[in-house]
């Protein structure tokens, strides 16, 4: 690890006082906002302060890839195969053309010519092999994962010459070329790969071959990025391939919202990550831009675990479905940014479909679908069971800026239904640890994850093919499983579309996800000197395209 001074200081004082000065501000609900995605004019050079909350636990690249925090860091060290916008659309990257059989079984790459890793490695047809067996096995002995959305029908792979991928699944697997687009596919160098994984989370030691490389770093401190000048691959689909404008980009950690926001207030830093959602407006009203990309994935929800009693009841899960009043949690906690879910599933995803009726709030059916599962309201107003209280744990998820005021808004509801909620909140690190998916102490595991193919979604909630099992269903529904092994066999997206549609429709009516807002998890109040940033299918703020002002 580089363990230097912070090049970046920040005046507490000074912050302190900005915030004080906004608290003042009328905040004001107002129409959506619109990320700057292009500049009149382009400067070249100067440098990027961007404020962040957390620089996660490990830099280890399969494990960090995938990290709201550490993924900003990667988008710019490293490339991907495909680029993917924030409509779904895949285009060219360092793969310039693809093909696929009939059975979407056996699929070829051909790849950029002349690309190189920062230590000078090829990035070749041999690397991309590294790469796509590192993303789908990890060496988990030594703590690496593998890729959590990598197709896990992956077979193996075969470099046919230097620019020629040949890649072979076992069963037809459609979203393997979107997944290529994904934050956790990261090329790395074959050296770094080979490394172990107490050199692979040093920094220092990792090579990309993205526009900029890490010049220092400091764990739970900061990074510091400069730009590679020879640079010339980047993804036509931002417009731009050759080198950065940007000198360079530090990440500096600030835990503290109000002094992240006041800091690029007072214009010692360009741009506050995460900032509360009742602060937008008077930002925006002062000059800043203001950035809330939706990403491709799940909305924000809760995964219910099955195996505990009593939302093993799918009577007591349709009852939790229908006593949230989405809207309110929109209305309270959020700005008309934010859109009402409509499934589990991104409304901007490729094969997402809209079941808002199953989503309606009703008071009224949570209390009958209760009475009906034998629940009865006690004094107090908490129901009751064989001496047992309705209880429900949540989470609060530390990713999320706003999980914790939802989380006590949802309180609210579910209390006049009967509920007794209990609101549990951990940092990052040990959230990782203690509130895992199915979990025996974990009813209800809160959602914010991204995916690039909706395709992926049905091996994801199961525990085929090493499935995350989210429901803690093993193989108990049968309906479902029927359901996965048919999306992960169709040969064709028509064939596929009405099997996500139906899909979509029983997990919502079987309660076994419980949606509350269509997802914005990455927050941008930036500088108005900061143009030209383009944002990603999976939100990420890119600054390989931007330029600053003086």
């Amino acid at each position: 690890m580089t363990d230097r001074s912070s090049p970046f200081s920040i005046s507490r004082r000074r912050l302190l006082t900005a915030a004080s000065a906004l608290a003042f501000s009328t905040l004001v609900a107002t129409a959506g906002f619109t990320p700057a995605l292009s500049a009149d004019s382009v400067r070249e050079g100067g440098d990027l302060t961007f404020l962040i909350d957390s620089l996660g636990d490990t830099w280890i690249p399969n494990n960090s890839a995938i990290s709201s925090f550490q993924g900003h860091i990667w988008g710019h060290v490293t490339d991907k195969l495909l680029y993917v916008d924030a409509d779904g659309k895949v285009s060219p990257w360092l793969a310039e053309r693809w093909e696929q059989n009939d059975k979407a079984t056996e699929f070829t790459l051909h790849l950029k010519g002349g690309v190189t890793f920062s230590d000078g490695t090829p990035l070749d047809a041999a690397a991309v092999v590294a790469n796509l067996d590192i993303w789908y096995a990890g060496r988990k002995k030594e703590g690496i994962n593998p890729i959590g959305l990598f197709p896990k029908t992956y077979d193996h792979a075969e470099a046919v010459d230097a620019t020629t991928v040949k890649v072979f699944f076992k069963k037809p697997t459609l979203g393997f070329i979107p997944t290529l687009g994904y934050h956790g596919s990261i090329l790395i160098s074959p050296k770094t790969l080979a490394q172990p994984a107490t050199d692979q989370a040093d920094l220092s030691k990792t090579s990309g071959s993205g526009p900029y490389v890490v010049d220092s770093w400091k764990e739970g401190d900061f990074v510091k990025l400069v730009k590679r000048k020879d640079y010339n691959w980047g993804p036509a689909a931002v417009g731009q391939t050759g080198p950065a404008h940007l000198d360079s980009i530090t990440y500096k950690l600030v835990s503290e919202q109000s002094l992240r926001v006041a800091s690029v207030q007072s214009g010692q830093a360009d741009v506050a990550y995460n900032a509360s959602p009742q602060e937008l407006v008077s930002l925006q009203d002062d000059g800043f831009t203001i950035a809330t990309p939706r990403y491709l994935g799940f909305v924000n929800g809760l995964a219910i675990n099955t195996k505990l009693p009593p939302y093993d009841d799918v009577k007591v899960r349709q009852a939790l479905q229908s006593g949230i009043n989405r809207q309110e949690i929109i209305d309270t906690v959020y700005t008309p940014d934010w859109k009402l879910a409509t499934s589990f599933i991104q409304s901007n995803v490729p094969g997402a479909t809209d079941h808002s009726d199953l989503l309606a709030y009703s008071p009224e059916k949570s209390e009958k679908l209760l009475d009906e599962a034998g629940w009865v309201k006690g004094a107090e107003g908490i129901r009751t069971k064989d001496g047992k209280a309705l209880t429900l744990t949540l989470h609060s998820n530390p990713y999320l800026a706003t999980s914790k005021s939802i989380d006590e808004l949802i309180a609210q509801q579910l209390g006049k239904i009967g509920w007794k909620v209990n609101i549990q909140a951990y940092d990052v690190v040990t959230y990782g640890e203690k509130v895992k998916y199915g979990g025996p102490a974990v009813p209800a595991y809160e959602v914010t994850r991204s995916f690039i193919d909706a395709g992926t979604v049905a091996g994801i909630l199961t525990n085929a093919n090493n499935g995350e099992n989210w429901f803690a269903l093993d193989e108990r529904d049968q309906t479902i499983n029927d359901l996965r092994d048919k999306i992960a066999g169709a040969g064709s997206i028509e064939i596929r579309a009405p099997l996500l549609d139906e899909l979509q429709k029983y997990v919502l009516e079987q309660g076994y996800f419980i949606p509350r807002t269509q997802i914005v998890q990455r927050i941008y109040a930036q500088s108005p000197k900061v143009t030209g940033v383009t944002y990603n299918g999976v939100a990420y703020a890119s600054y390989y395209t931007a330029s600053k002002s003086e």
